[in-house]
């Protein structure tokens, strides 16, 4: 591999580093090059070209923000053997430490910046329209992102909706049960989804959301820091309600005070936050339970039972 890798990479130096990064989706390894040191990501799966797609292009756009570090994203190529390549900055990371209440104030920057942006065209009386990937900052009106996203390795439907709840009902719970239903025809499942799906309209009521750029997957995982500040990746990134960013931050170890302290200083919870934060939680427990199999079926099938209450 070590071969291919210099040749699409147009280096005669390829030196490991030592630095390792292997995640449950995909394998990655820094190496010195010529143009300096770079992080390689590999994957040998058949949809691994549309996940670093989306990758790439989650990244592209949190950079455009100029909020929050992420590493800047160079290529994807094709080696042999069916295994597809994501090469990029490497970064010198360490984990999440010092930084936790500048991640929360850098994170609510990422998801203001689309709504400043709406006020300053307001102000300006600009047309105003959906972003499709443009080189500078558009306002985006919409919900959604201009190409497929991967939440681990599973598809997100990101076609553009004006409606929130809608957006959010059948392009992320909706498809999640699909598979569900595929895989196993879990009839609980099935009965509380039709009955929750008539009750999300009253869990929004009078809560105005403007689309906020996501990183759309942020674990404890998919953080870190180095000397200039916090540092995010892995996006699954699309324009949704920024609340939604804070559902699986709340999983799997969570952050600390400090984070959210800083977060809710820039963004007060409105009404409803907590039986929010339940229902989007339950999009990351329905998404592990596809990704990994039945050990989150309870969680999933409790979120929705004390939902329908």
């Amino acid at each position: 591999m070590e071969d291919a890798l210099k040749r699409a990479l147009g280096t005669t130096l390829l030196r490991p580093t030592g630095h390792t990064g292997s995640g449950c989706i995909s394998q990655g390894r820094s190496y010195d090059t010529d143009q300096g040191r770079l992080f390689v990501k590999t994957n040998f799966q058949s949809e691994a070209r549309r996940m670093f797609e989306g990758e790439m292009a989650s990244l592209e756009a949190i950079l455009k923000t100029k909020t929050i570090k992420v590493p800047q994203p160079m290529k994807i190529f094709d080696l042999t053997g069916g295994i597809t390549a994501f090469v990029m900055e490497h970064l010198d990371m360490r984990s999440l430490n010092r930084h936790s209440a500048l991640l929360g104030s850098q994170l609510a920057d990422l998801h203001l910046t689309n709504q400043k942006l709406g006020e300053k065209l307001k102000k300006e009386g600009s047309i105003v329209g959906k972003g499709q990937g443009q080189s500078e900052l558009q306002f985006v009106d919409q919900f959604g992102f201009h190409t497929v996203t991967c939440c681990g390795y599973l598809p997100q439907v990101n076609d553009w909706q004006s409606d929130w709840v809608t957006f959010f009902a059948r392009q992320r719970i909706q498809p999640q049960m699909d598979m569900i239903e595929k895989k196993s025809g879990d009839k609980e499942a099935r009965e509380l989804w039709s009955q929750l799906q008539l009750k999300i309209p009253s869990f929004f009521t009078g809560v105005e959301i403007v689309p906020a750029l996501l990183h759309g997957d942020l674990w404890g995982g998919n953080v870190a820091e180095d000397e200039s500040g916090p540092i995010i990746f892995d996006p699954a990134s699309f324009y949704g309600h920024s609340e939604y960013e804070l559902a699986i931050a709340g999983m799997f170890g969570g952050f600390s005070s400090s984070f959210y302290s800083a977060y809710h200083s820039k963004i007060p919870r409105a009404a409803g936050f907590e039986k929010r934060l339940k229902l989007y939680q339950l999009f990351h427990y329905m998404n592990h339970w596809n990704h990994f199999g039945t050990g989150y079926r309870g969680s999933s099938l409790n979120i929705m039972r004390n939902l329908v209450k």
